[in-house]
């Protein structure tokens, strides 16, 4: 999934960075800015516990399967209803119940009816973030995965698994550029392919992970691990905003939106880290709570908080330093114009005393 300040470039980085700042003897990864998962998945493969958090519902269900589940999926249950899959081999489960859903014959559901061109012809605003078909089959799918889970045929893990599936594939087929705070006037030719449920990876290795949807600030002082890695927003953006269909195919809550981008409501959901005169105060609240023997903040050149800010309030904690690498900058819009192509992404650290 193309993501706003993902790290997925930068993991060779992060990686090298950090192993070369912390001992040993770390166990508990925490990842709680965790975004769709990409760091606290490659440190899940390193044998880390992780302990992740987001306050976006869609990336909770993203790291409830690439962070919590670390086991074979096995759909035990619904062999009632899908013979075949009884003697389906164990690795193939995953596929096999993604195929089903795959071939499922559309429905004209929320999504149709509020985001695509067929379902808004005759409203005010008309919206295409999907072609007609897609958005049908988006509901029919979403809609099976909630009767499966009302009717007890299918686990928390196997759900998650599945509408994390259902996320990732219908982003490889949506009419935007990369993210949701607006639809392309004409189709893309990515959006006219088929959606097909295409299986989400899955991680397995023999740690219990905790994933937690929660304001960052509220929930840091209940928990404690050895590296404490952070990658707040850097600027104005609200992940909310440009999110927001996930938001509500994730949640499929059928819930109040309004005007041309079809935006549901997020006041609860705003960051202050996206506020110039509130993140200062916020991230100074962060640091003071952290319970951690390392910590460590992603943050770029262009954020809302100077590097001086940054060391004012992390030297509190200990050892402080930071380690710095260009890359290139996320364009949601290739029409907009930057400042340049490159960006400089600090990994701010401070060894706690």
């Amino acid at each position: 999934m193309n993501y706003i300040g993902s790290k997925l470039s930068l993991l060779e980085f992060l990686d090298e960075s950090i192993s070369k700042i912390v001992d040993k003897k770390c166990d508990v990864f925490c990842d709680l800015f965790a975004g769709t998962g990409i760091v606290g998945r490659h440190f899940k493969k390193k044998g880390y516990k992780i302990i992740a958090n987001d306050i976006q519902y869609y990336s909770y269900v993203l790291n409830k399967h690439y962070i919590g589940n670390h086991r074979e999926l096995t759909f035990s249950k619904l062999n009632k209803i899908l013979p075949d899959l009884k003697i389906t081999k164990k690795e193939e489960k995953k596929k096999y119940v993604c195929d089903y859903l795959s071939k499922l014959k559309g429905k004209k559901g929320f999504i149709y009816k509020n985001y695509c061109l067929g379902g808004t012809k005759k409203q005010e605003e008309q919206r295409q973030y999907f072609s007609d078909e897609n958005g049908m089959r988006c509901d029919t799918i979403r809609q099976k995965i909630e009767q499966w889970k009302k009717e007890e045929l299918i686990s928390n893990n196997e759900y998650y698994f599945l509408i994390t599936s259902l996320l990732e594939s219908i982003d490889k087929c949506a009419n935007t550029a990369s993210v949701y705070g607006a639809f392309l006037k004409k189709m893309k030719k990515s959006a006219l392919n088929s959606l097909y449920l295409r299986p989400a990876q899955l991680i397995i290795n023999d740690q219990d992970h905790e994933v937690f949807n929660e304001d960052i600030n509220c929930l840091l002082g209940k928990i404690k691990g050895d590296i404490l890695y952070l990658d707040p927003p850097y600027n104005h953006r609200q992940y909310s905003t440009n999110y927001h269909l996930l938001e509500t195919i994730a949640k499929y809550d059928n819930p109040k939106i309004h005007g041309k981008t079809g935006l549901r409501e997020y006041q609860d959901q705003k960051s202050l880290y996206c506020s110039r005169s509130q993140v200062k105060k916020a991230f100074k609240d962060l640091i003071s709570k952290a319970d951690s023997r390392y910590i460590f903040l992603s943050y770029n050149n262009e954020g809302l908080m100077t590097i001086n800010d940054i060391k004012e309030i992390m030297e509190e904690k200990g050892d402080y330093g930071y380690l710095v690498k260009d890359y290139n900058r996320f364009k949601a819009d290739n029409n907009r114009n930057y400042k340049s192509d490159k960006t400089v992404e600090y990994l701010h650290y401070v060894i706690c005393k």
